[in-house]
């Protein structure tokens, strides 16, 4: 039986950047269905984890650059490079997740497109809270990028992507990536997709 996949994502989060490259090599030789659901991480901090607020204050510094090279290392295992913190960290990702919105119905796009806005920002430091450099992106990717650009501002996007921010803190994530198998069972981050594997093992 195929097991459904649920990765609620921001494009500004390194660990997610890294989850997302990692998830389909977990999880290869089982069978499953993922969806991929853009999010606005920033919306789940403001709701339930304003701590994270925190953590990027001067004092705690020393342990943010802890996590920088624990990332790194991370990055280094999976494969894929990890060019962060840039001048654009942290960005502001309202825009570039409208983008991922205006694909969602289309799961192959949103996935090429998310792939090539996570290696512009983290592998090629590009801005990604700017609209031209996402129309850039997304052209580079084989989109019509202008076309996506005025897609991304009709209200019903922008409702769906406030909807999909809704619904994650409904359903208990406090960060990107989240990750759901079979509805009820949430994952946070990337060192913990061998659990996800492992679930998606016991309900095949």
């Amino acid at each position: 039986m195929s097991v459904d996949v649920e990765f609620f994502f921001d494009l500004s989060s390194p660990w997610t950047r890294l989850a997302f490259a990692n998830i389909r090599s977990k999880l290869e030789g089982l069978d499953y269905a993922i969806t991929w659901r853009p999010f606005l991480v920033g919306g789940v901090f403001n709701a339930v984890n304003p701590a994270v607020y925190e953590s990027r204050k001067p004092e705690n510094a020393a342990r943010l650059a802890r996590s920088f090279v624990w990332l790194k290392q991370w990055a280094r295992l999976a494969g894929v490079e990890m060019n962060f913190p840039s001048e654009h960290h942290p960005v502001k990702s309202v825009h570039a997740m409208r983008f991922c919105c205006a694909l969602e119905d289309d799961q192959e796009a949103l996935e090429r497109f998310a792939h090539a806005a996570f290696e512009a920002y983290f592998t090629g430091m590009r801005n990604l809270d700017d609209p031209k450099v996402l129309v850039a992106i997304a052209d580079e990717a084989g989109f019509d990028g202008s076309a996506l650009a005025e897609q991304s501002t009709d209200p019903e996007i922008k409702e769906r992507l406030r909807v999909n921010t809704d619904e994650a803190i409904h359903r208990g994530a406090f960060g990107s990536p989240t990750i759901f198998v079979g509805e009820e069972n949430m994952y946070f981050g990337n060192d913990q997709l061998p659990l996800v594997r492992q679930k998606v093992e016991q309900l095949s």
